[in-house]
């Protein structure tokens, strides 16, 4: 965090202190330091604040909305995802990847045209036990619609739980049908 020496603001201000008492304005002041509480405060940088379940889930669905064939965008998205649904999406791409016979990241196995919300949340509110969380997305209007989204704590960081089926096993063929 980078902070402003007093020295710095009280030469800011010393055009106003010179002035008589009476001719001070709090204006002229306010005029002085003001560039110099905006400087400090757009130069300092301040941790991130912890984000809750909440916050996660409605900004996972403002990125899964956005992916529309953009691999920024899917990358976004992915980082929101809990680790199970990243290594079930790593596989998918590793068989992708082997099929197409080019390198496929996980994030491209998010197909755009999948995801649609049935409805446009409008609150949000959670339930946390543990590293666990439910989130509650509901909607008054059109119709009283309401949905539970999973969240997990990984790493100190809030992700959704999205649920992937899981994948088949990959068959091998045996040696004694193979023909000469």
């Amino acid at each position: 965090m980078r902070v402003l020496p007093s020295y710095a603001i009280a030469w800011a201000m010393q055009p106003w202190l010179s002035l008589p008492r009476r001719k001070r304005r709090p204006r002229a002041r306010l005029a002085l330091v003001l560039p110099w509480i905006v400087a400090c405060a757009m130069s300092c940088e301040s941790a991130p604040d912890e984000e809750g379940p909440e916050e996660v889930v409605r900004e996972f669905l403002a990125r899964m909305e956005r992916v529309h064939g953009s691999p920024q965008d899917a990358r976004a998205a992915y980082e929101l995802m809990w680790s199970e649904a990243r290594k079930n999406l790593g596989e998918r791409a590793k068989r992708a990847s082997a099929a197409a016979g080019r390198q496929v990241a996980p994030e491209e196995m998010i197909a755009p045209s999948r995801f649609s919300l049935a409805f446009l949340p409008q609150e949000y509110s959670s339930v946390i036990q543990g590293d666990w969380a439910e989130v509650t997305v509901s909607a008054e209007q059109p119709a009283r619609r309401k949905e539970t989204v999973r969240c997990k704590r990984e790493d100190g960081r809030w992700r959704v739980a999205v649920r992937l089926p899981s994948l088949s096993p990959i068959q091998m063929r045996d040696g004694s049908d193979q023909r000469p």
